[in-house]
């Protein structure tokens, strides 16, 4: 059982929670879960950047006004620092695959820097102790 659902603002993730929450708990929306923002790059074609840089925590890239990597993670870091503030035993969080990278970084180290192939797919599932 888990006590409360958190989720990213955006529609398809407060979607996907709401019709996750089978025990009608509160459904918390964070704006720190948002997925990265692309900036400049939304709408483009993925050809237009380099991915495994545009994922990797050390690259000196930049593209166009897209959120830093680092800056992001940041952002992801305080969520998951002020989660464990919290009073809670189980959470379901709702969030992107981006969000998952930087869990991965979180609870398993930036290591190489390298996370392009390291976020969840579409409604997998994966589980932290925090």
């Amino acid at each position: 059982m888990y006590d409360v659902i958190i989720s990213s603002p955006l529609k398809r993730e407060i979607h996907t929670a709401n019709i996750i929450n089978s025990a009608n708990k509160e459904i918390i929306i964070d704006e720190r879960l948002r997925e990265r923002d692309p900036g400049s790059l939304s709408g483009k074609s993925l050809e237009v950047i380099n991915r495994e840089e545009y994922w990797n925590y050390y690259s000196k890239i930049q593209y166009g006004t897209s959120e830093n990597i680092k800056e992001f993670f940041n952002r992801v870091k305080d969520f998951l620092d002020d989660l464990k503030t919290k009073d809670y035993e189980n959470v379901i969080i709702v969030a992107h695959s981006g969000v998952s990278k930087a869990f991965y970084g979180y609870f398993n180290g930036i290591n190489d820097g390298k996370f392009l192939n390291l976020g969840l797919n579409n409604c997998e599932v994966k589980e932290y102790i925090l």
